[in-house]
């Protein structure tokens, strides 16, 4: 999903540091919240725990150049069901920085852009998931269309703020908008995959109840509300 080089021109970049700002100030509060839940340390492991799995999705997983964009397999409802929403918006935060400075420096112009993509449809899935998933049922205990909503709601967030940055950028050209097209086919056909994985992760972790108490995961992965 990163943006690439040139789709939104440096004298227009100033928004993304305003929606940037926004995402990353309602992270913060998000991790105030966690460390009065879990405490510091917590919080620190599962970041760091998301923020190197995040690095290997860009990295290590396969990604490919399509349209405006490439196309990532970024489980964004994985590391919110095993981690939480602060550290999973950690992670991506930070994991996306890691890999624009040691890999893809020509990326970090377009980190703000970047951020707010991963950061926004997180956040809206973590609403979602108030909304769906009943306040009695631990993560490990979902259905199938369950996470295919999270994981729906997820990336077709993605998807729509690529789109964003590319008609600001460059308006409703017919090449602009079949490049938008093209990507965000590609993109959505992760959801055939990701809710297949997060049902495999949640069916591990159902067996590790070892981990249950240990601060390493998400308190709701294994409790009820």
């Amino acid at each position: 999903m990163h943006i690439e080089p040139g789709v939104v021109a440096e004298g227009k970049i100033w928004l993304s540091y305003i929606t940037a700002a926004s995402a990353g100030g309602y992270g913060l509060n998000l991790a105030r919240k966690a460390i009065a839940e879990s405490g510091v340390l917590s919080l620190l492991v599962r970041s760091l725990a998301a923020t190197v799995l995040v690095f290997c999705f860009f990295e290590v997983l396969p990604h490919h150049p399509v349209g405006v964009s490439e196309v990532h397999l970024i489980l964004g409802s994985t590391l919110f069901l095993l981690f939480g929403v602060a550290p999973a918006a950690i992670g991506l935060a930070l994991g996306l920085l890691l890999q624009g400075v040691f890999f893809a420096p020509v990326d970090l112009p377009q980190y703000s852009m970047n951020v707010t993509t991963l950061l926004v449809p997180l956040f809206a899935l973590t609403a979602l998931a108030r909304r769906i998933i009943a306040p009695d049922t631990p993560y490990v205990d979902l259905r199938y269309g369950q996470a295919l909503a999270l994981s729906t709601t997820y990336q077709a967030g993605i998807v729509s703020w690529v789109a964003f940055w590319a008609l600001y950028g460059h308006g409703f050209t017919a090449g602009n908008m079949a490049a938008i097209a093209t990507f965000g086919g590609a993109y959505m056909l992760v959801i055939v995959i990701e809710p297949l994985v997060d049902l495999g992760v949640l069916a591990l972790a159902k067996t590790l109840h070892r981990f249950k108490d240990s601060g390493l995961v998400e308190r709701r992965l294994y409790q009820a509300v």
